[in-house]
């Protein structure tokens, strides 16, 4: 039967292995390629992209507020003016 402590030591040398050979330096160049190449796009967290849908929810709906005030407004404004003859051009 299998001593767990060779086991142990075999697991041991094999992580060591993996993490000072070829495929962790492979890891790190593909990681430097990848945060190079986000680099160079135009990317925001995700976090700052929630905030920022926040805002503009907000704002829309601000906007539609002031939409309905002004509309509002306009049609005060038009039957408190003055009216004037039918005939008269003014």
């Amino acid at each position: 039967m299998f001593n767990a402590k060779i086991l142990d030591d075999l697991t041991s040398k094999v992580n060591e292995a993996l993490a000072s050979g070829p495929a962790k330096d492979v890891e790190r160049n593909v990681r430097a390629l990848l945060v190079q190449g986000f680099s160079k796009l135009d990317l925001v967290a995700r976090e700052d992209f929630e905030v920022q849908s926040l805002l503009l929810a907000r704002t829309q709906e601000k906007l539609i507020a002031l939409e309905a005030r002004v509309a509002e407004l306009e049609v005060r404004a038009a039957a408190s003016a003055p009216q004037s003859p039918a005939g008269e051009l003014g």
